[in-house]
């Protein structure tokens, strides 16, 4: 029984190491959920350590009164598995703080209540620099937990030099984009590089796609040079699809119809068509973010309304891809691949169809196949969109740091390059 009883103990131990924290939301009542750099809705909620830089949070409750919503931090590991170490090691002030400053909505027709937190604040700080996860919940009660966001705290102890170049591969030359990069590590004490230097790059702040585990190809003194051949090489995809949803009053150029008569209102987007036989366009985007947004009011957090939104996609033939999903992805869906934005295909109509419950803003999205039979891979633009080496895209290159000493990943470094113009 004792012996079963240790299995059963080191078994759970191991379960829960093995948790790995993501950007979701585990309430039904949450609505739209925007977490960025103050005063800058596209951009990736990173702060400097010791900094007065701050995040802004935004969140509504669909239910319309106010509840008691807290606030606490988690560090995490570069592959956001927990940290082994005390919160007592990493964050100064209390474990959970409340978010008092909400707004009830006004002039909507649905109903709800926005919350707005600027953090971190003096009662609550990260003492160290590293990956963190953002997790709020309901009456100072960890399990009633509305949802978890990422964030990212820096301590720049390293140099990194980045552009992107064509890659040499023929196969690859006019549909990919390379990232090459060197880092100095000045000041770090560097033994064993392949267990102490961590890299991670991502292609638009997505998730599914982002490179891991690459290893320097050159090491002078301090400078690590990772260039190979067949590391960071991402496909290039096509600009973003847009909608523009600030107003329900108005269909912009995207909208096909608006049901004013539901409630929510209905509003039907223009069918998107197959793009991967067409050649590359150039045009404006924003990389797949979104928006909030209205051309209407004063306040676009508690003064706009919200939609089911409805998406379609025409695959080529009418025909339904075999063998693969297809997903809408951007910000909008957390740049994540699941059930939540996964469309169904309509056979009487041809065409993959989704409804999302979106707030009035200017949103970014994209459609990616991956195979159904292989749940953790990387979305795949070739069938949808096409890819082309000419395509604007932002590459943000994150750099972790442990010490000897350490039971965590420090952040040492983050830097974003555009392909446009930090092209080789």
């Amino acid at each position: 029984m004792k012996g079963w009883l240790i299995l059963a103990l080191l078994l759970f131990s191991g379960a829960a190491q093995a948790q790995v924290y993501e950007d979701s939301i585990y309430m039904s009542n949450i609505g739209n959920v925007s977490f960025f750099k103050q005063n800058n809705q596209q951009s990736m909620p990173v702060i400097h350590l010791n900094s007065d830089e701050q995040l802004e949070l935004y969140f509504d409750d669909m239910v319309g009164y106010p509840k008691n919503y807290y606030y606490t931090f988690v560090l995490c590991n570069a592959n956001w598995t927990p940290a082994d170490v005390s919160i007592f090691d990493y964050l100064k002030g209390f474990q959970q703080q409340a978010i008092n400053q909400y707004r009830i909505s006004s002039i909507t027709r649905e109903q709800y209540v926005s919350y707005h937190l600027l953090l971190p604040d003096a009662n609550a700080m990260p003492a160290v620099s590293g990956n963190y996860i953002l997790k709020v919940f309901l009456d100072g009660d960890t399990a009633q937990l509305a949802f978890t966001r990422r964030f990212f705290v820096v301590h720049n102890r390293v140099d990194i030099a980045a552009n992107v170049a064509q890659p040499f591969t023929s196969q690859l030359f006019l549909t990919h984009q390379k990232v090459q990069l060197s880092i100095n590590t000045r000041e770090l004490n560097i033994l064993n590089p392949q267990q102490q230097l961590k890299v991670v790059i991502m292609q638009n702040y997505r998730w599914d796609n982002a490179i891991t585990g690459i290893q320097p190809i050159f090491m002078n003194n301090n400078i690590y040079q990772y260039n190979a051949e067949q590391d960071c090489v991402f496909p290039g995809g096509k600009e973003y699809r847009w909608a523009n949803l600030e107003s329900f009053r108005y269909q912009s150029e995207r909208v096909a119809s608006i049901d004013k008569s539901s409630f929510p209102y209905q509003v039907y987007l223009k069918n998107d068509e197959d793009l991967s036989g067409q050649p590359y366009l150039l045009m404006n985007d924003i990389n797949g973010w979104y928006t909030i947004s209205t051309t209407e009011m004063v306040n676009p957090w508690w003064q706009t309304d919200y939609a089911y939104v409805h998406f379609s996609f025409v695959p080529p033939g009418h025909h339904p891809f075999t063998g693969q999903n297809i997903y809408i992805l951007g910000a909008l869906t957390g740049n994540r691949l699941s059930n939540n934005n996964l469309m169904q295909f309509n056979a009487d109509k041809g065409i993959y169809e989704k409804t999302l419950f979106l707030k009035q803003g200017y949103y970014n999205y994209t459609y990616v196949t991956r195979p159904a039979d292989e749940p953790n891979a990387p979305g795949i633009l070739k069938l949808t969109d096409g890819n082309s080496w000419e395509t604007e895209n932002d590459y943000t290159i994150f750099v972790y740091y442990r010490s000897l000493n350490d039971r965590y990943d420090e952040l040492v470094g983050v830097t974003t390059i555009n392909s446009r113009f930090n092209r080789q």
